[in-house]
C-alpha cells in the first residue's frame, strides 16, 4: 500500500482471476478506504436509479439462434474511425488514484492492450499528457467539466490536443453535483491531488469535497457549447449525459460528431430513467448520423449485447474497470475487460451473430419482468 496525506492506495499489479463483475464489488470495498469506496461506488439519493440501472436489463431478452451456422464471433469494430478490438470501453470516471496508486495510467494500460478506447476525466488523478503518453498509441478521449472560466477551459483543452487525445467527451449532466448521501456520511474530501485542477481549486483539488469542486463548473451549458469547444479544438465532440431524444437531435444539431446516454451511473438525477430504458429511443432519434455511446450498469456480456442491439455502437463501463483497477492494477483492468468480452463472444455465439455488425441487426424481445 502507498499512502497519501493519510489515505492508503493499493499499489496489487495482478491478473484477476474473475468468475464475474458483480462480485468485484466486494472484494474491492476490502482495500478501498470508506471514504474512497463510498465516492465510487455510490449513487445519488436512495440510490434508486443506480438500482434501476441493472433491472432495465431485464426489459428486453436476447432471442437464442440455434441454426446460425457461425462459430468465433469477432469483437472487432470501427467507431469514430478507430479500428478496435472490442465495443467496450472505458468511460471516463474521476479520481481513479482512490482505487490505486497509478490510477488512470494503470487503467489506460489495461485498456491499451485488450484493445480499447480510453476516456479520462477533468478530475484525474494524472495528468491528461500522463495518462496519453500510458496509453502508447492507443486512441483516448478527453472529457472535458465546462468550468464557468472558459480561459481555463482551453487550457485544458490545449493541453488534450497536445497530447494527442483523439476526441472531446462534453458532460452536460452534472451542472451540479448529484445528492450522494454515503459522502456526506463520510464527510468525503478528495485526498489527491487533481492534476488538471492546477487553476481550477485551490490545492489541485486536495481537501475539497465534491460540492466544492462541483462550485466552479459551468451552471449553463446548451448547443453554443458544443459548437465552441467544436470549433476551438478541431476534434470531435462527444455530447455526455444524453437521455432523451430532443437533446440527442439538439447535440447534432450543434455540430456533436457522437451522442453519449448515460445518467452519470445513477449518480446524478435520481428518480431519472435507466440509462438502458431510453437507449433505443434516442438511437432511433440519431438514425445513424453519429455513433452512440451507451453506459450505466453494464456488468455482463448479455448487457453489452442488448445494448449494441438498442443502438450502441459503444459500450461503456466504469466502476467495475475501478474495482478491477484497485484489485489487480493494469493487470487488473485488463482482466476486468478481457472477462466481459469472454461472455460477450458466449452470447454472440449462442444468438447467432458473427460480428459486432450482426448484433445491430438483432431484434430484442420485449417483455419486462
Amino acid at each position: 500500500m502507498a499512502v497519501v496525506n493519510g489515505y492508503k492506495q493499493s499499489e496489487n499489479e495482478k491478473k484477476l482471476n474473475i468468475l464475474n463483475l458483480p462480485e468485484l464489488e466486494q472484494q474491492a470495498k476490502e482495500i478501498i478506504p470508506t471514504g474512497g469506496f463510498g465516492y465510487i461506488s455510490g449513487g445519488s439519493e436512495d440510490e434508486w436509479t443506480l438500482r434501476a440501472n441493472r433491472k432495465a436489463f431485464t426489459h428486453k431478452q436476447i432471442v437464442p439462434r440455434a441454426l446460425s451456422n457461425i462459430e468465433k464471433p469477432v469483437l472487432d469494430t470501427t467507431v469514430f474511425g478507430f479500428p478496435l478490438k472490442t465495443p467496450v470501453m472505458m468511460a471516463p470516471t474521476a479520481a481513479q488514484g482512490l482505487a490505486h496508486a497509478k490510477g488512470e495510467v494503470d487503467t489506460a494500460k489495461g485498456v491499451a492492450a485488450v484493445g480499447g478506447l480510453m476516456a479520462q476525466s477533468t478530475y484525474s488523478s494524472t495528468s491528461i499528457s500522463d495518462t496519453a503518453a500510458a496509453g502508447d498509441g492507443a486512441p483516448q478521449f478527453f472529457q472535458l467539466y465546462m468550468s464557468k472560466d472558459w480561459t481555463f477551459n482551453e487550457s485544458l483543452l490545449d493541453e488534450a490536443k497536445k497530447a494527442g487525445v483523439k476526441g472531446i467527451i462534453l458532460t452536460v449532466d452534472a451542472t451540479v453535483d448529484g445528492y450522494r448521501e454515503a459522502d456526506i456520511i463520510n464527510n468525503f474530501q478528495f485526498p489527491i491531488p487533481m492534476p488538471n485542477l492546477t487553476q481550477y481549486s485551490e490545492g489541485n483539488g486536495q481537501g475539497k469535497g465534491i460540492a466544492e469542486i462541483y462550485a466552479s463548473a459551468a451552471q449553463k451549458i446548451g448547443p453554443k457549447d458544443v459548437e465552441r469547444i467544436a470549433s476551438y479544438t478541431d476534434l470531435p465532440v462527444i455530447v455526455k449525459g444524453i437521455e432523451s431524444p430532443e437533446d440527442a437531435l439538439y447535440a447534432i444539431g450543434a455540430g456533436a460528431a457522437g451522442v453519449y446516454v448515460s445518467n452519470h451511473g445513477g449518480r446524478q438525477l435520481n428518480g431519472g430513467p435507466a440509462s438502458f430504458d431510453v437507449l433505443a429511443d434516442v438511437a432511433k432519434a440519431v438514425n445513424g448520423k453519429v455513433p452512440v455511446i451507451f453506459d450505466s450498469g453494464v456488468r455482463r456480456g448479455s448487457d453489452v449485447f442488448k445494448a449494441i442491439a438498442s443502438g450502441a455502437d459503444l459500450v461503456a463501463i466504469g466502476r467495475p474497470a475501478i474495482y478491477g483497477l484497485a484489485l489487480g492494477g493494469a493487470q487488473g483492468v485488463q482482466s476486468v475487460f478481457k472477462h466481459l468480452d469472454q461472455e460477450l463472444e458466449i452470447i454472440m455465439q449462442l444468438a447467432g451473430t458473427k460480428t459486432i455488425d450482426d448484433i445491430k441487426k438483432t431484434n430484442l424481445l420485449g417483455i419486462n419482468y
